[in-house]
């Protein structure tokens, strides 16, 4: 209960700008019962992001283990990931772009547990792309790390070009772009049996 009420004040309202008092309000505990738990304000954040990650993470995964098609898995996440702002039970919006803006060097052991975070989205990119090869399923001159590290900057830039501007054609418009883009990854004879179909 902590943890979640935790992440999503961190989520909303960052490190800095959430308070204990804001913590104790969202829990409905005192400091002393807050700290029978995590033994500082630091150390509850770090737990409170890694459980916003893991929720987020799970979410995503259920939506492309849906599909065997290494094609159809990154089209899947990146319409997973880019619309748990709305469908995220931790809300605030995306944890891992709120917290690397906010952390950077202002908050050294954040921004290695963000880094990590990353690491491990983009790890799960890069080696989607890499079995689509190993299958035949992507051309073999794609560079898997080159696009890995596009699809997640682009959809974090989306995030927060949307938030900005508070308009959702921007994320919709990166969405179907991003799709577009993965489905040219396939070898052209695939490419040619997909339009075929649709």
């Amino acid at each position: 209960m902590i943890l979640h009420k935790a992440a999503a004040l961190f989520n909303s309202r960052g490190y800095f700008g959430a308070s204990m008092s804001d913590l104790m309000a969202a829990t409905g505990l005192e400091k002393g019962g807050i700290y029978n738990h995590f033994t500082s304000k630091d150390e509850l954040a770090l737990e409170a992001f890694d459980y916003a990650v893991k929720v987020n993470g799970q979410i995503v995964l259920s939506e492309i283990n849906k599909y065997s098609n290494s094609i159809d898995r990154l089209c899947a996440f990146v319409s997973a990931f880019a619309t748990l702002g709305d469908r995220s039970p931790i809300p605030g919006g995306c944890p891992l772009l709120n917290s690397a803006i906010e952390c950077d060097d202002a908050h050294p052991e954040m921004k290695t547990r963000v880094q990590g975070a990353i690491t491990r989205v983009l790890t799960l990119l890069r080696s989607t792309i890499e079995a689509g090869i190993s299958c035949g399923e992507i051309r073999q001159d794609v560079n898997a790390d080159a696009e890995a590290k596009l699809i997640f900057a682009s959809i974090e830039g989306a995030i927060m070009l949307s938030r900005l501007f508070e308009d959702e054609r921007t994320m919709q418009s990166v969405i179907e772009n991003l799709a577009r883009r993965i489905r040219t990854l396939a070898p052209t004879t695939a490419i040619q049996a997909n339009l075929q179909a649709q």
